[in-house]
């Protein structure tokens, strides 16, 4: 298709050739039709001129125009290499992202196979954990059975332990009796040949064991029969007081062996006694066993454990609140128990046993080998923790420190062991009647490794020569 413009130019040229052709051909003419073909030249000239202003014009606008449509010829075609390269962009990422969905497709078919996989798994595992949640409670009814069996079996074991250190006591009384009696029997009936002690029965003995089955379900103490004087019938006394056969009184002076005593001679809050190294283990089971002399009117601490998140896990100490002569027994503070222990106010030395274990929460008192008080349900499977402050005299409410005066000990403390198990009865009166020392003691006074203030360490044969 031409364009306007040149069709245009190409017309005015025609239109002037011809029009110059025909004003040549008028000057061949006479003179006087000149002057009007020159004015008609000359507004042709003008007009010619105005017809070359208009059509430069139109020519400049026909040469922008063209110039735009170049432009926007152009453009169209970078647009169209633009919309080739997007195209092509497009198809990549969309052949890319197929690959990834086909990834992520096997990936979930995967992760599917795995899940039904744990699933089995966790079921398999719940059905395990159901068995064996049944199997622990089972055995936990079998422990609480057994544990029921074992206190029943503990109170019948002490029971029978107590009748049995009376019945020896028994034994042993009258095996002294016999002795003097034989011994006066030759003199008082000249010519007559003392009877022969009878024989023990054996440990395997029926009779024993019959004896043992009878002790095991009466553990009452033995009534044996007496007469109106309250001595034993079939024996008699050796005649006198004063007689070479009389028993002398136990005293409890003539107890020797007992080691070292330390005096607390003021309530001054120096006067402490470190025992060390401490507990280096928790302790489920505990025996304080020590000689006592007071010389107050209050008991004082005699004992006290602390640690660094507990400064009373294990205290015996006597208040001026409380009643005269009356202890507080705590394990893992607030947990306490009142003892009593009114004969060591009577200013003597009186052998003090403090017996606790963690199962069922049993606890004993003995007092000069007597049982004074005993209980149940105290600290039941508690452990005493290790690592802790053991000291004498004094009531910590600090680790290792935090003394107070009021609460201090004022007396002396002999023969003080600790034991991480339970004494036994006759273990608890051997100790009393001066005799050797339980094995098994983790603690004595020999493990004293600091001594402060007024305290003094005495070395003594026998109690009656302490201070």
């Amino acid at each position: 298709m031409g364009c306007p413009g040149r069709t245009t130019l190409s017309f005015l040229l025609i239109f002037v050739s011809v029009y110059l052709h025909g004003a040549l051909l008028q000057e061949a003419g006479p003179t006087g039709q000149r002057k009007p073909f020159f004015e008609r030249l000359r507004r042709l000239e003008e007009q010619f001129r105005r017809f070359q202003e208009v059509t430069l014009t139109h020519l400049q606008a026909i040469a922008s125009n063209y110039n735009l449509s170049y432009n926007i010829d152009a453009r169209f075609q970078s647009l169209a290499q633009e919309s080739q390269a997007l195209a092509l962009a497009v198809n990549q990422s969309q052949a890319t992202v197929q690959g990834d969905l086909g990834h992520l497709k096997t990936w979930i078919r995967k992760t599917q196979r795995r899940s039904r996989k744990v699933d089995s798994r966790l079921l398999a595992l719940g059905v395990a954990l159901r068995e064996r949640s049944q199997q622990l409670a089972q055995e936990r009814k079998e422990q609480a059975a057994q544990r029921e069996a074992l206190s029943s079996l503990a109170l019948d074991m002490r029971a029978l332990q107590d009748t049995l250190a009376r019945l020896t006591h028994v034994v042993q009384s009258q095996g002294a009796r016999l002795d003097a009696l034989k011994e006066w029997l030759p003199v008082a009936c000249p010519g007559t040949t003392p009877p022969a002690r009878p024989a023990l029965p054996s440990q395997s003995s029926p009779k024993l064991q019959e004896g043992r089955q009878v002790l095991r379900t009466s553990p009452e103490p033995l009534d044996l029969p007496r007469d109106f004087a309250g001595h034993l019938q079939g024996t008699r006394e050796p005649p006198g007081p004063n007689s070479q056969w009389a028993r002398r009184p136990e005293r409890l002076g003539e107890v020797c062996n007992v080691g070292p005593a330390f005096v607390f001679p003021n309530t001054s809050t120096e006067n402490v006694v470190f025992l060390r190294p401490g507990f280096l283990a928790g302790l489920r089971a505990l025996s304080v066993c020590s000689w006592v002399r007071t010389a107050s009117g209050h008991l004082g601490t005699l004992l006290s454990y602390a640690t660094a998140e507990n400064d009373n896990k294990l205290v015996l100490h006597g208040r001026d609140s409380l009643v005269p002569g009356s202890i507080h027994f705590v394990i893992g503070d607030p947990a306490f128990r009142e003892l009593p222990l009114q004969p060591l106010l009577d200013g003597q030395w009186h052998h003090v046993c403090v017996i606790w274990t963690s199962l069922l929460g049993r606890y004993w008192l003995h007092v000069d080998r007597r049982l004074v008080a005993t209980g149940s349900r105290f600290r039941e499977g508690y452990e005493i923790p290790p690592g802790g402050s053991l000291v004498l005299g004094q009531e910590q409410d600090s680790l290792g420190g935090g003394f107070d005066g009021s609460e201090a000990f004022v007396g002396s403390i002999a023969g003080l062991a600790i034991w991480d198990r339970a004494l036994v009865p006759g273990e608890v009166s051997h100790l009393a009647t001066g005799k050797e020392l339980p094995p098994g003691a983790i603690l004595t006074l020999a493990s004293a490794a600091l001594v402060g203030g007024f305290v003094q360490r005495v070395n003594c044969t026998c109690l009656e020569l302490c201070p």
